[in-house]
């Protein structure tokens, strides 16, 4: 075992449980309770709001998973990271802000499911409680990916037994959200961002100057056909297309996302949105390059040495065997291996970011949407907070229990299955929610259960078609909210006129603007 490695992690744990106690003991006399804890007062800043937002979305299948396809398969893989980048672009520029000033007019709403009922101006809370029952469902297997991905580093990099390791991560993970609330996963997934950046950005810099000097041995082995050409096949087939369409199809997921549509809400000032809009867009074209990068040059790094069961772990190899060749040239291994702990600890920090925003995700539709409209309808701030903390800790538990499931479909499996499910069931009716007058609230309902179901449906009994199902729930949701929408009632004049003001900048005070 290199013990370096495990002391640069363990450090990474002590300063991520310490940043939500700080957040605890700063805020536990804050009078805004609800608001504070689930959306941190609305107070983030551009590169917070932004780098969070990044964070929460790229787990560590932007350090593992990606790098790990292409290294395996080639540039047909790149197809995921475009549709992404496309997403996070469209996310950016025509939710984000049409969101956060919807949000604030509509009842100051701090929950994408109260946001859909309250832009109807209802009392009806149908819309709350069904979105509140997917988000538990759904965020048990996003969650359980993240903790999976944990388990996975602990035991290739230590040798650490996984499900030990997964223990570890969850009560860490559950620690600083139980405690910080929004405000500590906000600023943890900051820094988080900052480490996904750091460590893809140096590590594939160094190996390619290890490649260049004269002692490096070119590994042997040979590239799978039609490696560096983006159409599976070769040739632009129907195989191709469908490869092609599911990749694309993962950025239609960004407008149901509901951890980091949240995000959206909270950025303080319409100032702030449009700097977090250039930061946002621009960290997570990088990120992607770089993993991108990763992988390709995995492949002539470390040519066939990895397998399909251990592709995955491409970025792993590459850091460490990069940078001890600095560190045996430079004649400081011990330190240079701590610091090689530290880059790893962004696979820590990939996951983490994104298991936290979904806990607190949960947390917030359960408390908010679920536990006060149905259970407790006179429960106090107080009340809410542990309602919604003792929520963490179950849904943490359950993530756990899929993780280390025998059954578990790895990293990009359970990614995949909850991004399509948000994606199917929110994704357009968020859209036609900010972007459609003629909207109601029987066609928000109508969009998300449709959504949920055919995705859900395909995935089981249509998975043998490998077009991504993501796509024909996205269709349906959508097909079904526009159909019931004219069939329904026209919106009351005074829901009209919300959606008129939603369009107009809000007049903020100069404390906001700063």
């Amino acid at each position: 075992m290199r013990n370096q490695e495990l002391y640069a992690m363990l450090f990474y744990l002590v300063v991520m449980v310490s940043v939500g106690i700080y957040f605890f003991m700063r805020n536990r006399k804050n009078v805004n309770g609800e608001k504070e804890y689930f959306l941190g007062g609305r107070k983030m800043n551009a590169w917070v709001s932004a780098l969070s937002a990044g964070a929460s979305d790229m787990s560590a299948w932007v350090l593992m998973g990606l790098p790990g396809a292409i290294y395996l398969s080639g540039v047909n893989q790149v197809w995921i990271p475009v549709g992404l980048l496309f997403g996070t672009i469209a996310m950016w520029v025509l939710v984000a802000p049409r969101l956060r000033r919807y949000s604030i007019l509509a009842n100051d709403s701090i929950t994408i499911p109260q946001f859909l009922a309250n832009r109807f101006l209802s009392a009806n809370k149908s819309v709350q409680v069904i979105s509140a029952v997917v988000f538990l469902l759904t965020y048990c297997v996003y969650a359980a990916s993240s903790i999976y991905a944990c388990g996975i580093l602990f035991n290739k990099v230590l040798g650490m037994n996984p499900s030990t390791a997964m223990i570890i991560a969850s009560i860490v993970i559950v620690v600083y959200t139980f405690l910080g609330g929004f405000n500590a996963v906000c600023w943890t997934d900051f820094f988080q961002g900052m480490m996904m950046l750091a460590a893809l950005m140096l590590a594939p810099i160094i190996a390619a100057i290890m490649m260049t000097r004269p002692e490096f041995a070119a590994p042997g082995g040979t590239l799978p056909p039609n490696y560096f050409n983006p159409l599976a096949t070769g040739m632009f087939d129907q195989q191709s297309i469908v490869v092609i369409l599911s990749g694309l199809g993962w950025g239609l997921g960004y407008f149901g996302m509901p951890h980091i549509l949240v995000r959206f809400l909270a950025v303080k000032s319409e100032k702030e949105m449009r700097r977090s809009q250039i930061i946002g867009c621009c960290w997570i074209f990088v990120i992607l390059s770089l993993s991108a990068v990763v992988g390709l040059l995995g492949r002539n790094f470390l040519a066939e040495k990895l397998t399909a069961k251990t592709s995955e772990l491409v970025f792993v190899n590459m850091v460490r065997a990069a940078f001890d060749w600095v560190g045996t040239n430079i004649g400081m291994v011990s330190v240079v291996i701590f610091i090689t702990g530290i880059l790893l600890s962004a696979i820590l920090a990939a996951s983490m970011s994104t298991a936290d925003s979904q806990l607190l995700a949960s947390a917030s539709a359960f408390a908010s949407d679920m536990y006060k409209p149905l259970l407790r309808k006179n429960a106090s701030e107080k009340e809410m907070l542990w309602a919604g903390r003792i929520i963490v800790v179950i849904i943490a538990v359950v993530a756990y229990l899929i993780a280390n499931s025998p059954s578990c479909g790895g990293i990009m499996g359970l990614v995949s299955c909850a991004w399509a499910a948000f994606g199917s069931a929110f994704g357009p009716v968020m859209l036609l929610a900010l972007y459609w007058k003629r909207f109601t609230y029987s066609g928000a309902v109508a969009g998300i259960v449709a959504g949920f179901l055919v995705d859900a449906l395909w995935y089981v009994f249509m998975a043998h078609t490998g077009l991504y199902e993501i796509i024909p729930g996205f269709l349906a949701g959508f097909i079904a909210a526009v159909l019931f929408s004219l069939w329904s009632k026209e919106p009351s004049q005074e829901v009209v006129e919300l959606f008129e003001k939603s369009k107009l900048p809000l007049a903020e005070t100069p404390a906001e603007e700063k």
